[in-house]
């Protein structure tokens, strides 16, 4: 699947993939985000943060009636406001998609699928 963009040029098409992959790696750059989980994590019953090759497997994007939602699953940082965690998410990955392609994303849902304790 691919969203399509028409501007005064033409038509681009961008593949679902690729805005995965943008919208996850903001995500990993906010501040207290461990990393991406799958989103098979609730079928799998297993925690796994993936690496950067893999955000997109974190990532679900859906085109509903003309309009982008995106699906993130995260694992936050143990002691951190995970609400504050998920807005700056939000907020974070809203603009990039915005300023990277020109994307208007309606809605960005955040699940938090687990807690990493770090030691000092």
């Amino acid at each position: 699947m691919s969203i399509e963009l028409q501007t005064k040029y033409g038509r681009i098409e961008i593949s679902n993939d690729v805005i995965a992959t943008i919208a996850g790696g903001a995500a990993v750059d906010c501040y207290g985000i461990v990393g991406m989980a799958s989103k098979n994590q609730i079928k799998d019953g297993i925690s796994e943060i993936l690496r950067r090759e893999n955000f997109a497997r974190g990532v679900v994007v859906r085109e509903e009636d003309g309009e982008v939602h995106i699906d993130m699953y995260i694992i936050v940082s143990y002691g951190i406001k995970i609400s504050e965690v998920a807005h700056n998410v939000q907020t974070k990955v809203k603009y990039t998609l915005d300023k990277t392609l020109g994307l208007a994303v309606q809605s960005i849902n955040i699940y938090v699928q687990g807690v990493r304790v770090t030691n000092p």
